[in-house]
């Protein structure tokens, strides 16, 4: 039988590409054999980490790309096949946010949250119509979306208690859209070969203060974090061949988080 996570000969691009998951995405597809594109805004913090990981034998590519923007997604397109004449696996992992990013629901400018959806839940959404009719010319792809676990169900806000912290209304309502819009693109494109999917991660390790950490803990039934690995592994299986007969789906990767 055959590798079914044996990526080799698949041309792979995830956006917001050298971010914390997004890193460890690339990393985890680039072992299986992928070749894989860093999609970024900031091509310095692309280019460092196509460095960084060079140094530990991987060999990825850059590629500039701003997903609020049409004419920036053509062109990364049009570059990215020009050079490797497909596309076989999009990641999208960008998180575009406004400045005034996390305040308080009843403080949030009615600006603000018409931007944040914009950028965010509307970058996903062209970037998956452009990248989908590529796919659909070759008959074939994968496309998956992170999205989150407060797209599926509301904040337990007692995890923020003793931090300044807090969970923006506006994620919810931008992962929430990106999720059911991934169906549709699964029902959508179905028929032409093309498979989409959600990753939907519950909250991840990123020095978080310890107040935090220890009540986020205390909830989960694995009684941890996410590690970026933990997502990574999961892009791994919806890029494969070991998930061939798997799309619409919302893949939820936190720690039983949901299951309580």
């Amino acid at each position: 039988m055959k590798n079914l996570f044996d990526l080799s000969g698949k041309v792979a691009v995830v956006t917001g590409g050298a971010g914390l998951i997004g890193r460890s995405i690339i990393k985890g597809l680039a072992s299986h054999g992928a070749m894989v594109y860093v999609a970024e805004i900031d091509m310095g913090r692309a280019e460092s980490f196509r460095k960084s990981i060079h140094e530990e034998g991987l060999i990825v590519k850059v590629v500039s790309l701003d997903i609020t923007d049409e004419d920036s997604i053509d062109k990364c397109l049009e570059k990215i096949i020009s050079q490797d004449r497909k596309v076989d696996i999009w990641v999208n992992n960008a998180y575009p946010r406004t400045k005034d990013w996390g305040l308080k629901l009843e403080d949030v400018p009615a600006s603000s949250w018409k931007e944040n959806v914009d950028q965010h839940l509307n970058g996903y959404c062209l970037t998956c119509r452009s990248v989908a009719e590529a796919m659909k010319a070759k008959g074939k792809g994968s496309i998956t979306n992170i999205a989150s676990i407060y797209g599926v169900v509301g904040p337990d806000f007692s995890v923020y208690e003793g931090t300044e912290m807090t969970m923006p209304a506006a994620y919810a309502a931008i992962k929430g859209g990106i999720i059911n819009f991934t169906r549709y693109l699964a029902s959508y494109y179905g028929p032409h070969g093309v498979r989409v999917n959600c990753i939907s991660p519950g909250g991840v390790l990123d020095n978080q203060k310890d107040s935090f950490v220890n009540n986020y803990c205390n909830k989960v039934p694995l009684r941890r974090m996410a590690n970026p690995e933990d997502i990574a592994g999961a892009a791994i299986f919806l890029a494969s061949d070991g998930a061939s007969y798997v799309t619409g789906q919302n893949l939820i990767i936190d720690g039983g988080w949901t299951a309580i």
